[in-house]
């Protein structure tokens, strides 16, 4: 897709969006909506992107208003799953414009059997391995050689570079609205371990670790030992993880007398160190598993 093309899909998307609530939408609704969709599998349009001079992620607002869009001019349609009696299976209803992604052996996606599921308007690299159950949501961007164990969350528009481990039961935080709001974004070669949350807009920089059980927010200090200083979302920017941190649950003591006469703690995130030889030996993911 060119640049022209792009930029022409901006500006029908962002007319449409301008449409007023309750106002019957044009024809070509529809098909614009289903333009950037295929963009967006295609890897060619995202709902996020990297500024190359300060290495900062912005949302891109109209791809956003365009998803929104795709509900708006969506119907609710069945999308159970039946035997062929009729009398056994699953029932799913939802927006004809977001059904399942369909896959064939030629996207190079390893799907294993048990009830994982892609949306329509995600992009999944050739080379992802997907452990059942999973779920990928609208906007999402995954690059290749990641892996998505079972029960693992990719919310709307989080953007996972290659190389990513998410674990079981870790989760990517969602964001549609508001529209310039930035999603989450995993770079490349990171660990993210099981039972994790990343959520509003949390950056994690190339090749960190983040420990089982650690929960980062736009709120969560991260507290760092090795370079004693502290990491936060601050002036409208993200929760930013360096690049290698290895981030671990913890704790800190709460304010206040009483508090600290009952020997109250909070749960507070922890940077023990940064990557080295011994945590990518204790890290690493056996090729055949690939």
């Amino acid at each position: 897709m060119t640049a022209s093309i792009i930029a022409d899909l901006e500006k029908r998307v962002d007319a449409l969006a301008a449409t007023p609530s309750g106002s019957p939408l044009p024809e070509d609704a529809r098909e614009v909506v289903e333009s950037l969709l295929d963009a967006l599998e295609k890897g060619t349009v995202r709902a996020a992107e990297k500024n190359t001079t300060s290495g900062e992620w912005r949302a891109v607002p109209w791809v956003k208003r365009g998803i929104l869009l795709g509900f708006r001019v969506g119907s609710i349609i069945d999308m159970s799953l039946r035997s062929a009696t009729d009398r056994i299976g699953f029932s799913f209803f939802d927006k004809d414009t977001y059904p399942p992604r369909r896959l064939t052996s030629a996207d190079g996606v390893r799907i294993v059997p048990g009830g994982s599921s892609i949306r329509r308007g995600a992009y999944v690299a050739s080379g992802v391995v997907c452990m059942p159950p999973m779920y990928v949501n609208v906007g999402a961007y995954i690059g290749t050689g990641t892996m998505i164990d079972s029960h693992a969350l990719v919310g709307s528009c989080a953007q996972v570079g290659e190389r990513v481990h998410l674990s079981a039961a870790a989760q990517l935080g969602g964001v549609l609205e508001p529209v310039n709001a930035a999603p989450v974004v995993i770079e490349d070669d990171v660990i993210v371990g099981g039972n994790c949350g990343i959520y509003e807009g949390t950056v994690v920089r190339t090749g960190a670790v983040i420990g089982a059980g650690v929960v980062l927010t736009r709120g969560t200090p991260v507290y760092d030992l090795e370079r004693e200083t502290v990491h936060r979302a601050e002036n409208g920017h993200a929760l930013v993880i360096p690049a290698n941190a290895v981030v671990v649950p913890g704790a800190r003591h709460a304010k206040g007398k009483w508090v600290q006469d009952q020997g109250i703690s909070l749960q507070t995130p922890v940077i023990v160190k940064y990557r080295d030889e011994k945590t990518d030996a204790a890290t690493a993911l056996e090729s055949w598993l690939r």
